[in-house]
């Protein structure tokens, strides 16, 4: 799949932007704390996929796109584009503004074209930072993004970035910040209409985030811990 099949396109300054931010961004991070990558076998090549993370704070989606070998592009809650040192950051990524827990056809629309120019994509199911590890039930636009693309998903567990992260590190303390990925899946076809294509898409956003879920410690399951997730009314 090329970029021929999408309107989707990477300007050279944003090219520029994130090959000298990228190799900037890994070396602060291990300045700053002990850093951890597993899994990086299961990352797909020559093929679109979807990166569904975990978000506890600001740390993770940078911390992924600095280290993720091929520079995904990315989705980033839009009250970010308020704060000034972090709207510059995302301006020079060239991230894609959401509006948490809105529906907009355009924005889902224009995720589902990167995937089909071919880029990998990254998205933090829950729609905004949970605060605290434990993750919350994930927003069903995920698996809108992927039953459009029909592509995979590649789950990605993120360890360490806790609010207090950058205070811990600014100490001296070098916490570690572990990224775990997962193996790619490939979720089932959505089928049916009205409140039962809505419940399939809830399904497997449900699915997506239990395999996140799989990739972290207990205490980061949320919701998605084997035994909360049991009563989580999902039909």
């Amino acid at each position: 799949m090329s970029e021929a099949n999408s309107d989707y396109r990477v300007s050279w300054r944003t090219k520029i932007s994130r090959r000298l931010a990228r190799p900037l961004f890994r070396t602060i991070f291990h300045l700053l704390s002990r850093v951890s990558i597993s899994g990086t076998e299961n990352i797909l090549s020559g093929q679109p996929y979807l990166i569904a993370i975990n978000h506890v704070s600001l740390i993770e989606p940078p911390f992924v796109l600095a280290f993720w070998p091929q520079p995904p592009e990315a989705v980033g809650a839009s009250d970010i584009w308020n704060r000034a040192g972090q709207a510059g950051l995302a301006r020079m990524y060239g991230a894609i503004p959401v509006h948490r827990g809105e529906y907009n056809r355009r924005l889902l629309q224009e995720m589902v074209a990167v995937l089909r120019a071919g880029r990998p994509l990254m998205i933090a199911p829950e729609g905004g930072r949970s605060h605290a590890p434990g993750m919350r039930r994930a927003f069903p636009g995920v698996a809108y993004v992927v039953d459009k693309a029909q592509v995979p998903v590649i789950p990605a567990g993120i360890v360490g970035a806790t609010e207090d992260f950058l205070k811990r590190a600014l100490r001296a303390d070098r916490p570690v910040l572990e990224l775990h990925i997962g193996v790619p899946i490939y979720l089932p076809p959505v089928e049916g209409r009205g409140e039962a294509r809505r419940a399939a898409l809830q399904r497997n956003a449900d699915l997506i985030m239990q395999q996140i879920a799989a990739l972290l410690p207990t205490e980061y399951g949320g919701v998605y811990a084997i035994n909360e997730f049991r009563g989580i009314e999902t039909t």
